[in-house]
């Protein structure tokens, strides 16, 4: 049976070979990857699918397709993975939405059924979270979660251009009893 979760108004979903057009609309969007990121050729957001399709099927979690149940339209992703430096090996959460669908709550909505979902379903004590320092929306929706700033860990991401505005990240966390 293929992985489902739901929210009121969302549905986070595994993802299918099709969900490539309506994603790579996102990844070309320069206010969506002005956080995240340059612009993404099909082939890197294919490459993309295809790992966390992976990941699913080792992990039995992914980032997850994040569908608008009103009109089945793909809005992004969220879920979680097993982070790298600085979070490497604990449980990360992460999402991106599509800018129209921003300022509506959706990301918390969907972080919060993801993070419901893993302390049900895994050990873990806490759930992280990373972004660039000036990613204020993703920042705002940590702190909407309940999450904490860990300033002792922030640091520069090795898979960012040293050279890039994005380089310098900030971490977050959430214990299982908060």
């Amino acid at each position: 049976m293929a992985f489902r979760l739901e929210t009121e108004r969302l549905v986070l979903r595994e993802w299918r070979d099709d969900d490539l057009d309506d994603f790579l609309a996102i990844r070309r969007d320069p206010k969506v990857m002005a956080t995240l990121g340059p612009l993404q050729s099909r082939a890197e957001v294919a490459a993309t699918i295809e790992r966390m399709q992976k990941h699913q099927s080792e992990h039995g979690h992914c980032f997850w397709v994040v569908e608008h149940k009103q009109d089945q339209c793909l809005i992004g992703w969220c879920g979680l993975i097993r982070g790298k430096e600085p979070t490497t090996g604990k449980l990360e959460i992460g999402w991106a939405l599509a800018s129209d669908y921003w300022g509506k709550g959706y990301a918390t909505e969907a972080a919060k059924c993801s993070m419901y979902w893993s302390f049900k379903t895994f050990p873990d004590e806490a759930i992280w979270s990373i972004t660039s320092v000036d990613n204020v929306g993703s920042r705002g929706v940590m702190e909407k979660l309940g999450m904490t700033y860990q300033p002792g860990l922030d640091f520069d991401h090795p898979e960012v251009d040293p050279e890039s505005e994005l380089l310098r990240h900030v971490t977050y966390k959430i214990e299982r009893n908060r």
